[in-house]
């Protein structure tokens, strides 16, 4: 008897059990049952057949789990120590500084959380908010308005239905058409014409996301991209000078798959410094 139930942490027998999914829901047909997945690790959607679902040992999903805490870690000390030495050389040439302000969209609750933690450690001004991706573009008009944000992240699950085929088919993504439609309300409320937008997740509908009107978006190449890659596009604008033109040539060394998993047109930084 198959024992799989929402919550389990759980690999697809046929794909060799190579990403760590959650299930979201079981659904059943007239005939089967299905499960509705999100990965753990990396912001994929997929669907499975029960049949092809395998519960993950725990030392499996520890290790998924550790991967990923290391990178984080790794990366949020490297910073620490960076801006200390920066805040140091600011204090003393008597200036203050003004970092982009953030607000980021997520569909995923844990995903939210951990971003929030990330934003906090490394001292960026940023509101986390969780919004199911399909929820998203009924709420950005008014968060945009009462939080006046600088950079805007719409992000969460999102994977193509019938993978390496239909690339220009709206409908082959799971989620792409909401992220899209958030994109398009965050240009239409028009309060800062110069708000940078990344947007997407996991193989999503990356021309659509830039003729929408993002800055940055994901996928090219519609492959997996890290929880922890979002942030570090929303990181590079918050950090960069306001003088300086951020390109994805100057992000893509530190993302999962460079520029096949993000890219974009850029934008300016949004770093204000402040003499007095």
């Amino acid at each position: 008897m198959n024992r799989i139930k929402k919550g389990d942490i759980v690999g697809r027998i046929s794909y060799g059990k190579d990403i760590a999914f959650v299930v979201e829901r079981i659904i059943k047909t007239h005939n089967s049952k299905f499960a509705i997945l999100k990965g753990l690790t990396v912001r994929v959607q997929a669907d499975s057949d029960l049949d092809d679902l395998e519960l993950m040992e725990k030392v499996q999903v520890a290790e998924h789990v550790k991967i990923l805490e290391e990178n984080v870690t790794k990366r949020i000390q490297g910073h620490i120590q960076e801006r200390k030495n920066k805040a140091r050389q600011l204090f003393r040439e008597k200036a203050i500084v003004y970092t982009g302000k953030i607000l980021h969209l997520d569909g995923d609750k844990k995903y939210s959380e951990k971003s929030s933690r990330y934003y906090k450690k490394i001292g960026l001004n940023a509101i986390v908010k969780n919004i199911p991706e399909r929820k998203q573009p009924f709420y950005v008009a008014s968060l945009l308005q009462k939080y006046q944000p600088d950079i805007l992240v719409i992000t969460g699950h999102d994977g193509m239905i019938k993978k390496g085929s239909n690339f220009n088919d709206l409908y082959n993504y799971r989620n792409s058409k909401y992220f899209i439609r958030t994109v398009k309300e965050a240009r239409k409320a028009n309060l800062k014409k110069d708000l940078v937008i990344f947007a997407g997740a996991c193989q999503s509908y990356y021309e659509g996301l830039m003729l929408a009107g993002a800055n940055f978006a994901s996928s090219p190449a519609r492959i997996l991209i890290d929880f922890i890659d979002p942030l570090i596009v929303a990181e590079k604008i918050a950090v960069t000078s306001e003088e300086k033109f951020v390109t994805i040539k100057d992000i893509e060394d530190e993302l999962r798959g460079g520029q096949r998993g993000i890219s974009g047109t850029g934008a300016k930084g949004r770093k204000k410094i402040l003499w007095i």
